[in-house]
C-alpha cells in the first residue's frame, strides 16, 4: 500500500454528489447532487440550503441521469456566470427510440452570487443520447478559457447498437467513439462560451482540430467510451475513460487525440464480436484515408479489474496532480475508483512517467476500517488552493464530501483525521442510502429493490419493471461480476451505474414519499424552452 492519508469530512447529507467546483474570487466550495441540487459548501465547513435546483428540467432518475457535472467561468466574480450538465427529457425532435437529451446550459448568479437569476437559462448544447447509459458529464475551463465537455458513447456495451455510428474499423461493428462526423459522443468537445457565431450560442476556437476538415468543429479529441470525469493540471487535460469488460484507463488528452475506443480497450486489441478474448492483433493508427492515419494513444494509467484475485476496481474516477498539504502526494496523480468490493471505493496515487505506463499504488486511509474507503467514490474535486476532495455516497461514509489530509503525525498534519469540520453529525434511527440501509453504526442489510440489476459490485442495470435490463448488454448481458468485482465476460463495465443507478431509484423514492400531498417541489424554471440550434440539429 502507499502513503497514509485522512479524510476530513467537510460537508454531508448528499444523495448521490457528483461534481465538485471552487469558483475564482469566491471562498465557497460548491457540490452537485444527482437529483438536481447545486449546494454551497461554507469556508468553515458545513453544506447550506440549495443554491439552485434543476430537478424540474430532469428526466426520470434511472441509469445514469441527473445533475452530471457544473463548471464556473473563469471571470465568475465579475460576470456570475456557471455551466451545468443534466440530462433532460427526450426532446420533441429527437430520434425515435431515443432515451433523453443531454443538455449543457449557463445560468447566472446573482449579483451579490448569494442566488441564481430567476428565469435565466441560456441551452449551448443539447444533445440526444441513445440509452440511459454513457452520458459522460464533466464540464472544466482550460487554461485556454475554453470550455471542455466530456461526452461517452452513448451506451449500449461495445459502442454498438441503436444511435451507433458506423466507423472505419469493420472488424468491429459501431461505433460512436471512432466516429467523428455523424455525432457528438464518445469525444471530448471544445467550445468559446464568451463568443457567437451564427445562430449558435458560442464560437468554435479556431484551431480545434477538426475545423476545415471533415467532421464537427466541437471536437476536440475521441475515441472514448465513457470518459466521467477529467480535470486539468499544470496546463495538461486528464481524462478518466471507464472501461468495458477488463480495463480502466486515465488519457493525457492532446488536440485531435484518438484514444482507441472500440478498436482498444485501454492498451488491449477489443472485439465487438467476441469481446470476453482479446484479439492477438488490431490496428496502432486509423487507415491513411481517414484522417491522415493519426495515431491510437495509449494512456498514461491502466489497469484490469482485478490481478491474482485481488480486485482492483471497476470504474475509474479522474482526479488531479497533487499541489496540497499532504507532502507524500505531491505531484503525484491522485486518482480513484467507484468500487473494489460492494460500497468500497479505492483512492490511489500514480508517478508520472517521460513514457509508458505510469506506476501507482493505493492509498491508506487512516481510522478507516483496514485502512479502505468505506463508500462509493464517485468524484475528486480540487479547490484553488490545491487540495483535493472525495465525494462518496452509500457505504459507512454516506453522502458526502471529504477532503483529503496529512494523517495524524505525518509530516504536514494539521486536521483531525477522519474527523468532521463543523458539521451536526447526529444520526437518528435508521437512515436509506440507495439499496442498503444503514443503522446508526454503519452496518448495511443489503436489499434489491424491485427493478434493479446488481452486478456484484452493486451495479445496477436499467429498471424494467419485472426486474430485468432493458438495455441489451447493460447490467445482464453476458457478463457477471463477482463480489470482488472482477468480470466473467461482457457487460455493463461502468461501476458507477450501482451509484446512478441503484441509488437515484432510492433517491427518486424519497423524494416522491417527502413531496406527497404537497406536490412537486419547486425550482427556479427557465422561461426558454429546451431547443437546439439549427446548425446543431443538423448534425445530430
Amino acid at each position: 500500500s502507499g502513503p497514509t492519508i485522512a479524510l476530513d469530512t467537510v460537508a454531508d447529507g448528499f444523495e448521490v454528489p457528483t461534481d465538485f467546483a471552487a469558483p475564482p474570487g469566491d471562498d465557497r466550495r460548491f457540490v452537485i447532487d444527482l437529483p438536481g441540487q447545486v449546494y454551497t459548501v461554507e469556508s468553515g465547513g458545513g453544506r447550506g440550503e440549495p443554491f439552485f435546483d434543476v430537478s424540474g428540467r430532469l428526466s426520470e432518475l434511472t441509469g445514469e441521469r441527473g445533475l452530471l457535472g457544473i463548471a464556473f467561468h473563469p471571470a465568475f466574480d465579475e460576470n456570475r456566470r456557471f455551466f451545468l450538465r443534466y440530462s433532460a427529457p427526450l426532446a420533441a425532435d429527437a430520434p425515435e427510440g431515443f432515451s433523453h437529451t443531454e443538455v449543457l446550459a449557463e445560468f447566472r448568479a446573482t449579483e451579490d452570487a448569494s442566488g441564481v437569476v430567476e428565469g435565466f437559462e441560456r441551452v449551448l448544447l443539447a444533445v440526444d443520447e441513445p440509452t440511459k447509459y454513457h452520458n459522460g458529464g464533466a464540464l472544466a475551463f482550460g487554461p485556454d478559457g475554453y470550455l471542455y465537455a466530456s461526452y461517452g458513447d452513448g451506451g449500449g456495451s461495445r459502442d454498438t447498437g441503436l444511435g451507433h455510428a458506423t466507423d472505419w474499423y469493420e472488424a468491429n461493428t459501431g461505433g460512436n467513439g471512432q466516429d467523428v462526423g455523424e455525432n457528438l459522443l464518445g469525444s471530448i468537445l471544445r467550445i468559446d462560451v464568451d463568443g457567437t457565431e451564427g445562430d449558435e450560442p458560442y464560437a468554435i476556437p479556431e484551431d480545434n482540430p477538426l475545423v476545415g476538415e471533415a467532421g464537427l468543429d466541437e471536437q476536440y479529441a475521441w475515441g472514448f467510451r465513457n470518459p466521467w470525469r477529467m480535470g486539468f493540471s499544470d496546463g495538461e487535460l486528464y481524462v478518466a475513460d471507464v472501461g468495458q469488460s477488463r480495463f480502466e484507463e486515465v488519457d493525457r488528452v492532446v488536440k485531435g487525440g484518438n484514444y482507441g475506443w472500440n478498436v482498444r480497450e485501454g492498451t488491449h486489441c477489443y472485439s465487438t464480436a467476441n469481446p470476453g478474448k482479446i484479439p492477438a492483433e488490431c490496428p496502432e493508427s486509423t487507415p491513411p484515408s481517414v484522417r491522415g492515419g493519426e495515431p491510437l494513444r495509449d494512456p498514461v494509467i491502466e489497469y484490469p479489474h482485478s490481478r491474482d484475485g485481488e480486485p482492483i476496481g471497476v470504474s475509474v474516477i479522474g482526479g488531479y496532480v497533487y499541489d496540497g498539504t499532504v507532502d507524500a502526494l505531491g505531484g503525484r496523480y491522485v486518482f480513484g475508483d467507484y468500487s473494489q468490493d460492494g460500497a468500497q471505493g479505492a483512492l490511489f496515487a500514480a508517478t508520472p512517467a517521460e513514457e509508458g505506463l505510469w506506476e501507482f499504488e493505493q492509498l491508506t486511509v487512516a481510522g478507516a476500517e483496514d485502512g479502505e474507503l468505506g463508500g462509493y467514490l464517485l468524484d475528486i474535486g480540487q479547490d484553488d488552493a490545491g487540495e483535493l476532495y472525495a465525494l462518496t455516497a452509500g457505504g459507512d461514509l454516506g453522502g458526502a464530501a471529504h477532503r483529503i489530509v496529512p494523517s495524524r503525525g505525518s509530516s504536514g498534519a494539521t486536521g483531525a483525521a477522519n474527523g468532521t469540520t463543523d458539521i451536526d453529525r447526529t444520526t437518528v434511527g435508521n437512515r436509506t442510502v440507495g439499496t442498503a440501509t444503514e443503522t446508526a453504526t454503519g452496518t448495511a442489510d443489503e436489499e434489491r429493490p424491485t427493478g434493479v440489476e446488481t452486478n456484484g459490485s452493486g451495479a445496477g442495470g436499467t429498471d424494467g419493471a419485472d426486474g430485468t435490463s432493458d438495455t441489451a448488454g447493460e447490467g445482464t448481458g453476458t457478463e457477471s461480476r463477482t463480489a470482488t468485482g472482477t468480470s466473467t465476460g461482457e457487460g455493463a463495465g461502468f461501476g458507477v451505474v450501482a451509484a446512478l443507478a441503484a441509488l437515484a431509484i432510492g433517491v427518486a423514492r424519497r423524494l416522491a414519499m417527502r413531496t406527497a400531498g404537497h406536490g412537486p417541489p419547486q425550482p427556479i424554471r427557465s422561461s426558454a424552452s429546451l431547443t437546439r440550434s439549427s446548425t446543431v440539429r443538423a448534425k445530430l
